[in-house]
Formats: structure tokens, sequence, C-alpha cells
């Protein structure tokens, strides 16, 4: 049977702690999975969802991207993807009754675990200019209201469109097909900051803003390096893929300013040698590195590439770089004057064990290096980068089987997004192909990234918000700048499935949409729809769920957008986008239609989704070695070393998940892989700072980052209340919980190039609490 919502916060006083695991999954974590699902959607539910999730005729896992193999278990998810399921098909809803108990106020003053507790929303909800509550609205008002808003606008880029990973490649193609169609490129998502990073310093090196792997590759590689990730809590099943790579003779090396669980020990759920037998140790080498100091390792390891190959020869593929790479030699002399000495300051790692890393490097026949957001939120995240490029490059370690570069997306169709479009920079090429197919001229002027839209919003350029999926006001930087920018605007629309903080944050209007999720039956036009997605390794398959909608009316985010498009375009708008919005509504085969002329790589795309297959869109790098560079080649590059020096009596705080969390949604109040029980307001110290610093094991202190403006003043941010524990960081650095921290990141403290917040290199001090 099912449990009612909470009905009050997460009690902090209740936290308990107690000492980390180092093994993931098992019994436990089933348990954890059962326990979550049944409590959100009782025993008949949990076995219709489950047992669909991630199947050739089932649904795809609305949390994380890690792809499938063609063969799959019965039980083919996580601990984590089990939650994310369960708070989805969860039977609890937010209905009209929910709003008319509970104002705004009432709720803002709730956190986000109790707010994402309450249940599935079931009908649009609006809130007037100087109401204290939401009011139920029709379908046909709300649109209304929205398209009336639109059309008031003196310029369209007074407009801002936010889209979340978790949006299904049609849905996001008709929404980049609206925006464009309205006249701007205002489309930031979540990619920009999160793998912002390393679109650029990918596309720069390599002519692709993806990985160039298979989970075949991840299977079959010699070496895995697992550099800022931890997939035990954020991609689960990747553990299983470890754990087949190392039955078949791989070596597996962590670089984490934590360790891991899930790094340490697998126990498999799936096998007797997981439940009872012990499980499998993952990492043969934990590198326990400074925040920020990875770009300094990759040099270290090519640098003794580089020396190994002068002294003994057979290190480098001389053929691969002669015929496939340019910049080798700059490359080179910039390495021979690099110092071992300033690597160890970097990383805090000693020479003799750098060099054991780039010995692992030389002998391994094959490399795969995988990477997450501890790699793509600093400041020079985009040359720490181009710097894991180079030691591939190196030895050729792109195109060819077990070998290439895999960045680790997280929403399950955030890599899909980009594909259909979803990017505030196009590319001329999409553009073209996007006013062919639908008689019109697409804007080609760049539109605003995640930060550029928070920065628009703050000085009154923006007047209108709409956010599909996702929760834009946990999710980004600086939340109190954030929110601020939010409250200026005119109006606020979220397409959503469940109750976020986003929707009490709100313009001086607010309209709530609800939406199906992927586990609700959409039936449109007298027929059963699907979708489909694409996983972190370009893979592309279908998607349709079964469970009847939390409300007979409900629409799907391409229903809630394609009846947009008809009303904002109406009859008389100059320069819109020709199609019959009626009919992409109702039927998402013609959607696909569109997607095939379009975009690259998806000829016959109905057919070959169809029963449930699955296809790799063109890689260059990975299937011919061809790289879309300027000059075809991929790219060595020379880049200055760059490191995080820890301020006297301050320390680098990164925000980071809890194993109860999937980005901003909070499943529970535990971490139980970090021995944090009951609460979320911790930060993480190493033993010796926490004396040196003057503070004890326990105490409840303050939070202040700190950060120069352009004109050198410094600006403090504060976060109150966080419990201190004691914990294996390296000297200087720190850890706690986002959303809880992101008033602690500046809004102006972005990666160069890409643009992504510095989530992971906050300068803070801690302070006594009065």
């Amino acid at each position: 049977m099912a449990s009612k919502p909470p009905k009050t916060d997460i009690d902090e006083t209740r936290l308990r702690v107690t000492n980390p695991k180092t093994v993931a999954v098992g019994i436990p974590g089933v348990a954890h999975a059962m326990e979550t699902s049944l409590s959100q959607m009782g025993v008949v539910r949990t076995a219709q969802t489950l047992l669909r999730v991630n199947q050739k005729d089932g649904f795809d896992c609305p949390g994380c991207a890690w792809p499938e193999t063609d063969h799959r278990h019965v039980a083919e998810f996580c601990e984590n993807g089990a939650k994310a399921v369960a708070e989805e098909a969860t039977v609890r809803r937010v209905a009209p009754d929910f709003f008319a108990e509970h104002s705004v106020a009432d709720l803002a003053g709730h956190d986000d675990w109790w707010l994402g507790q309450q249940g599935r929303l079931t009908h649009p909800m609006i809130l007037d200019e100087g109401a204290t509550h939401y009011r139920e609205i029709s379908w046909n008002d709300a649109l209304d209201e929205i398209a009336r808003e639109l059309r008031s606008l003196a310029d369209p880029n007074e407009a801002i469109f936010y889209t979340s990973g978790r949006t299904s490649n049609e849905a996001a193609f008709v929404y980049q097909l609206l925006v464009r169609g309205f006249g701007t490129n205002n489309l930031p998502d979540c990619s920009n900051m999160c793998h912002e990073s390393s679109g650029s310093a990918l596309s720069e090196t390599i002519g692709i803003g993806k990985g160039t792997v298979s989970i075949e590759d991840v299977h079959t590689a010699k070496l895995l390096i697992v550099a800022g990730q931890n997939p035990g809590t954020n991609h689960p099943r990747m553990l299983t893929a470890l754990e087949k790579a190392k039955q078949q003779g791989a070596k597996i090396i962590a670089i984490n300013p934590l360790p891991e669980a899930g790094l340490q020990r697998f126990e498999n759920p799936q096998t007797p040698k997981g439940m009872v037998l012990g499980g499998t140790p993952v990492a043969d080498q934990f590198v326990q590195i400074r925040l920020g100091g990875d770009q300094a390792l990759f040099q270290a390891v090519g640098k003794y590439l580089l020396e190994i190959e002068v002294r003994e020869g057979g290190v480098l593929d001389h053929e691969f770089i002669s015929s496939h790479t340019s910049g080798f030699e700059a490359y080179k002399a910039h390495l021979s004057d690099a110092s071992w000495s300033e690597f160890e300051e970097a990383t805090g790692i000693d020479e003799a064990q750098l060099r054991e890393v780039g010995e692992a490097v030389r002998q391994s026949a094959s490399t795969i290096v995988c990477w997450a957001m501890g790699l793509t939120q600093h400041k020079h995240s985009v040359p720490t980068l181009r710097e894991v490029v180079n030691v591939l490059l190196l030895q050729g370690n792109i195109g060819r089987a077990g070998a290439g570069v895999c960045p680790v997306r997280g929403h399950s169709n955030v890599q899909g997004d980009r594909t259909m479009g979803i990017y505030e920079k196009p590319s001329e090429e999409f553009l073209r192909a996007l006013d062919r197919e639908f008689a019109f001229t697409a804007p080609r002027e760049h539109g605003h990234d995640t930060v550029g839209a928070i920065r628009a919003m703050r000085d009154g350029k923006a007047r209108f918000f709409l956010g599909m999926g996702g929760n834009f006001a946990s999710a980004t930087p600086d939340t109190e700048v954030t929110e601020a920018a939010l409250r200026r605007l005119d109006l606020t629309v979220h397409i959503s499935t469940k109750l976020n903080r986003s929707h009490v944050v709100t313009g001086k209007r607010a309209i709530i949409l609800p939406t199906l999720g992927r586990t609700d039956r959409d039936r449109r036009g007298g027929a059963e729809q699907k979708v489909s997605v694409e996983d972190s390794m370009g893979a592309v398959h279908s998607s349709r769920g079964r469970l009847a909608p939390p409300a007979e009316d409900l629409l799907s985010e391409v229903a809630i957008v394609s009846r947009l498009c008809e009303l904002v375009f109406g009859s008389d708008r100059p320069n819109a986008p020709v199609a019959d919005w009626k009919l992409l509504e109702n039927d998402y085969t013609r959607v696909r239609a569109h997607i095939e002329k379009v975009v690259p790589g998806f000829d016959d795309f109905e057919k070959r989704i169809d029963k449930g297959r699955t296809f790799f869109l063109p890689n260059g790098p990975r299937d011919e070695r061809r790289f879309a560079t300027s000059d075809g080649k991929a790219h060595f590059t020379a880049n200055p070393l760059e490191y995080i020096p820890v301020p006297s009596g301050r320390l680098v705080l990164q925000t980071l998940r809890s194993h109860d969390q999937y980005n901003t949604t909070i499943y529970g109040k535990d971490d139980r892989y970090r021995g944090i029980h009951g609460g979320r307001r911790v930060v993480f110290v190493n033993a010796d700072d926490i004396t040196a610093l003057g503070f004890v094991d326990g105490e409840i202190v303050d939070l202040v980052s700190e950060w120069p403006d352009a004109d050198g003043v410094v600006h403090e941010r504060r976060a109150e209340g966080f419990r201190i524990v004691d914990y294996s960081t390296p000297h200087g650095n720190a850890a706690a919980y986002y959303p809880e921290t992101n008033v602690l990141v500046p809004l102006e403290s972005v990666a160069d190039v890409s643009g992504t917040p510095t989530s992971k290199s906050v300068v803070i001090r801690l302070e006594h609490r009065s």
C-alpha cells in the first residue's frame, strides 16, 4: 500500500553520521529501491512499472542516460532508477484543492524534499498578479494566456525558453521550432550547467561534442580511467559495465577528491557473486586528487608518456599522430618545460603516484577516459578536457575498439535535446535545414545560455520565462540572484510533472501546465504514441508508457508545444514556420518525419526504432577517424597549467549530490554511502583542516563564499546551519550537497569558453554560529 506524503520538512536536528560505506548496491540497494517504490506506488503499480523500465517494449528510465546492451535483464534498472520511476509513477496527486489549501508563501516555506514528495500535478493552474494562491484554469485559457503574453513582447529576445534533459526528442524538436519560429535562439538548457565544457572541448579537438565510445567499447577496454565521477550514485548501471570490463581483464583507475563506495566494491544484485560472494572490487587504484587538479594530472601523464618514448620508444602511435592529428610538436614542446613539482602542487599527489598512472596508460592497449561534473565545473574545465584528449591521441586511442572519450551524461535525454536543436548557438547547417523544411528563416543571432538568461532577467532585458521540465530555480547558481531575477518577470510558465521550487519562485503572474511523464500512456489521435530518446553514447531508441495518466485530459509535452505553435503563429505572424500543428499534436510519426529531414543521421527514423530497435547516430571520430575540425584532423593543444590555490584560512568547496537524490529531485533524507542519515545540511571537511581552522567535528557552522569582482571587491554569499563532518577529503577541500549550496556559487564565476558555473571550485570560509 502506498504511503501518504510527509507532513513536515526534513528535521536537520535528527541528522546522524555513521562510517562511510566501502561497497555499493547489494541487498541494501535492492531493499531501498523496493522501499521507495512500494511507498510511492504500491505493490501492483510497482510490478507494472519496474518490469518495463528500459525494456525494448517499455519506457526509458527518466533517470540517467547510461545505455543498455542489446540483451536486457528482466530487472534493467538500478536503485536510483527505481526511485526516479517511483517519483513519477507515484499515486500521490497535487490537485486544485491542494493549491486552495496552500498559499504560495506557505509552499515557499517548505524544502525541496517536501515539495517533491507531494505527488503528480493534475490540472493547469494560474497565479494571478497580486494573488496569494494558484487557482485552476482550463487548458484553452492557460494556453491562450501564454500565447497572448508572447505576442505582446516588443522583441522576441525578451523571452527565455528553458529545457530539461528529460524531454523526448519529439518534444524537444517541436519546442525549438516554436522558439525559432517566434524569433529567438534563447534556448538555455541543463547542458549549460553540466557537460557544456565537454561539448566545447571535444568540438574544438575532435570535431564532435559527444563521446566516441559504445557500451561494447567499455566492456572491452584494457584501461578505464574514471575521473570526477561517482557511478555508484549518479549512474549506478555503469557499475555493471565496469564489472564486465574487469572480468575481461581491464584495469580501472578512479580519480576523485572523495572515495566513492561504488568505485571500491560493487555487489551486483543480478549475480550470485554480487549477492552472496562479496561482489567485485572495482578500482585497482584510487587517486585522491585536489579539486581542480585534473588538468595537471593529465599533463603529467602526457609528459610521462613523452619521456618514456624518448628513452625506450614504442609508446606513441606515430602513424595515427602523423595521419590524423595536428599540433603535436607544439604540445610536445609545451610539456617539455612543465614541472613535476608544479604537478604535485596542483594535484596534491606525489610524483611517484603520478608516474604510476602514466605507466598504467603506457601499458594499456586501449584506454577510455570517463568523466562527469568533477571535470566540467571549474574555470579551467575546457583546458582540462583538452588534456584528456591529448593523452588519448598520443596512443591513437580514439576511433578504435575499446578506446575513446566517454563523457557520462546525466539526464536521460540531455544529449538528444542538443541533437534536436536545443542550443543557444545553433550551427548554420542545422538552421538552413530547418528553413527548408518549414519555409521560414530562423534567427541567426546567438541566444542566451543559462547564465546569460539569468543575467538578462536580472537586468530587465527579459519579461517572459517558459521552462519545459526541470527545476530552474533550484538547478541554477547564485540562488538569491536567480530568484530575484525570476520575480522581475511578467509571466513565468512551467511544464512539469511534479511540484518543485520553481513553481513558488514566480514572476508577477505564473502558470503551471501539468504534463505526461515517461511512465504514462500517451494516447493522441485515436492511437497510442511513442517517443524517442538518445542515450549517453549516441544510440536512439523508443519509449512508450503504459500507466493511466494522473488526469484524463493531461497533455503531453508534444501536444502542449504544438498547440502553442498554432496559437502563437496563427495566420498573421510574419516569417512563421509552416506546419500542420494539429497533425503534429496528434501523430508523433509526423514529428519524426520532420526530424528525418532536418537532423543528420535520422534516415528511416520510424523504421529504425520500430519494435524496440536501437540505432546509432553517425560519429565521425568513432566510425572512421574522421574529424570535423577546421583542418579535418584531431587537435593536440598546448594549454597553460591552471589549478585552484587554497587561500589561507579558506577551503575550496565542491557541490554534489547525495545518494538519495537525482539532480534537484530529493528522494529521501539519507546518503548512506557517505554515512549521512536523516539530513542534508552537512559539509565534509578533512580532519586536519577542521582542527587547523579552529572548529570541531559535529559543529554547526555557516558557509560563506568569497568572490572578487572585476574591480577586486570581494562579494560574499552565505549558507547557514551546516554540520561539519570529518571526512576523507584532500587538504584544503570540502564538499556539500546542492541545491542547498547553490546560493554560494557566484553567477559571474563560470568556465572559460563554455560558460558553465564553477560549482566544483567555490572558495569558502567556515564561520562559527553566534
